[in-house]
């Protein structure tokens, strides 16, 4: 169990999964996501998986929410946080307010591709049918450190 009031904890948990991204062969941005229940129960957490599965939407937010939902047994995630490193891109906040998410804990933001706050904030939007509890900022250093780290890397190669 984690707990649920715990920011930063539940990053942390998203930090591994980053890290295991972009550990893995094909490397992968180092994003990573953790939902949890109401009741501070892990019900999933992954990493980008776009590389290695060749999937367009293998984004680690999308992976975890579809593993929450076979935990659950439901695709409504209604309670549920979903943690990420890195400010969801739109298909991703999509995903997000479809899936009734309540709460959305956010380390980096994104003000190139970023759909919760930045340059859209579809999570919030008023015309859609859900609006979702958004906190940001959480750990952002530590998870904006892992992106740079690895593009920076990326590009000396």
């Amino acid at each position: 169990m984690i707990d649920p009031l715990s920011d930063e904890s539940l990053m942390g948990l998203a930090i591994d999964e980053a890290r295991g991204a972009a550990g893995r062969e094909p490397a992968d941005v180092p994003i990573g996501a953790v939902v949890i229940s109401p009741d501070g129960a892990v019900l999933a957490t992954a990493g980008n998986r776009r590389e290695a599965d060749e999937d367009p939407t293998a984004h680690a937010e999308i992976l975890a929410l579809r593993a929450a939902a076979r935990e659950t047994g439901r695709w409504n995630l209604t309670g549920c946080t979903l943690a990420v490193t890195l400010e969801p891109c739109t298909m991703c906040a999509g995903a997000i307010v479809l899936s009734r998410v309540q709460r959305v804990v956010v380390g980096a933001m994104d003000p190139k591709a970023g759909a919760a706050g930045s340059l859209y904030d579809l999570v919030r939007e008023p015309r859609l049918n859900h609006r979702v509890e958004l906190t940001t900022g959480v750990r952002e250093q530590e998870c904006g450190d892992l992106l740079r780290d690895f593009f920076r890397a990326r590009r000396k190669r």
